[in-house]
């Protein structure tokens, strides 16, 4: 087995639902951005990747007929490269990630491009095809852009119910009250405004062609205990979730190279891949999927909590990852997310777990080294860990 290390990993700043990136297909998203990686590396000949693995969750639309290999080619590189599209939901970039590393220590691969795009704005209703000809009644348009849609209906109902609801389920067993999910939004804000202001993330954020964007469009810098106690809850009457204390509907790529020592690049690797976990339970507190995961990644890396010096949680939901860390006693809450999480920067879902592996290995590029986690939670109950280690 050889190693596998992150050499590279950037990011689009991550749009608004309907906002900035709105205009921008997914296929050239996610070209754009490979794009921007590549040129990073006036060294490497395109022609040596062996393979694009790109996450996305949705697939309904312009993203549709393997959006790596479209990726591929819209950026121009060589047809000799191939792509292809990975889906596990939330952590489908992640899981790009974790299936490039295992081609390279296997010794598939010496150098691969992993990373995911989403556009949930340009997400397409889509409408079921009747199972007759010529329907006299009316017909239902679904929305992709988020949830369950064409549910089975063999599908126990209780593992249907909407992730809000899920983590309102999440909430109450943890005794999650709501001043605390919104306090856990506000730090999110401030941290990510931050970061920005100190330049934290310059060394991962590329462009998009042709938008004015240069930073995450859902920071807020000012909001407030206040501000959030006066949004009304989303899922129950009485419930804790709102607008606030939840991650929004974004749009936005992230691309990864990972490689052996046998590419030869004139990079210095940000990171070594040392430890992955994959978990699976109920559907209805997926919230909980990063607890094993984590678990299992650290375990593989030989690594315990003590030895973990900082965290990237995807923060679905403020209440989902105050009820994973309650889940950890041995983590120090205090290294995870410093710089921010999805609740402020964004949680484009294909393209997410592409962020929180690139912030994560610039940071300990950043610290000088280090050991990381990064851990997402997927919907349908699973959940994805990465160990990072420089």
């Amino acid at each position: 087995m050889t190693a596998a290390y992150v050499y590279d990993a950037v990011r689009t700043p991550f749009g608004r639902y309907g906002k900035a990136l709105a205009d921008v297909r997914p296929d050239d998203l996610a070209a754009g951005t490979l794009s921007a990686l590549l040129e990073r590396h006036p060294d490497l000949d395109p022609a040596r990747i062996d393979d694009v693995v790109l996450g996305c969750a949705n697939q309904a639309g312009e993203d549709n007929r393997d959006v790596a290999r479209m990726a591929v080619l819209l950026a121009g590189l060589p047809t000799s490269v191939p792509g292809v599209t990975v889906n596990r939901l939330c952590g489908s970039s992640l899981e790009a990630v974790i299936g490039a590393a295992r081609a390279v220590e296997s010794g598939d691969a010496d150098l691969v491009v992993a990373g995911g795009v989403e556009s949930m704005s340009r997400a397409p209703w889509v409408l079921a095809k009747p199972t007759r000809g010529f329907p006299a009644g009316n017909e239902t348009l679904h929305s992709t852009t988020l949830g369950w849609r064409l549910v089975n209906e063999r599908m126990p109902e209780d593992w249907t119910i909407s992730l809000g609801e899920s983590n309102e389920r999440l909430a109450e067993r943890f005794g999650l009250t709501r001043d605390e999910q919104d306090e856990f939004a506000v730090r999110s804000h401030r941290r990510a405004a931050d970061a920005w202001n100190e330049g934290v993330f310059e060394n991962e954020i590329v462009p998009v062609a042709g938008v004015d964007l240069d930073r995450d469009e859902g920071v807020r810098a000012d909001t407030s205990m206040e501000a959030l106690a006066g949004l009304r809850p989303a899922f129950r009457p009485d419930g804790t979730i709102t607008a606030g204390n939840a991650s929004p509907l974004n749009d936005g790529a992230s691309m990864v190279l990972i490689g052996s020592e046998r590419a030869a690049l004139a990079a210095e690797p940000l990171a070594r891949i040392t430890g992955r976990g994959v978990a699976a339970l109920d559907p209805d507190i997926f919230g909980l999927g990063p607890v094993e995961a984590a678990e299992r990644a650290l375990a593989r890396a030989g690594r315990t909590w003590a030895d973990v010096d900082l965290v990237e949680l995807n923060e679905a939901f403020a209440a989902q990852s105050l009820a994973c860390l309650r889940s950890w006693p041995d983590l120090d809450p205090s290294i995870v997310n410093v710089h921010g999480g999805a609740i402020a920067i964004g949680h484009p879902l294909g393209a997410s777990g592409g962020r929180v592996i690139a912030r994560a290995a610039h940071e300990l590029a950043r610290r000088g080294g280090g050991v990381a986690l990064v851990a997402v939670c997927i919907g349908v109950g699973q959940g994805l860990a990465v160990v990072l280690e420089r």
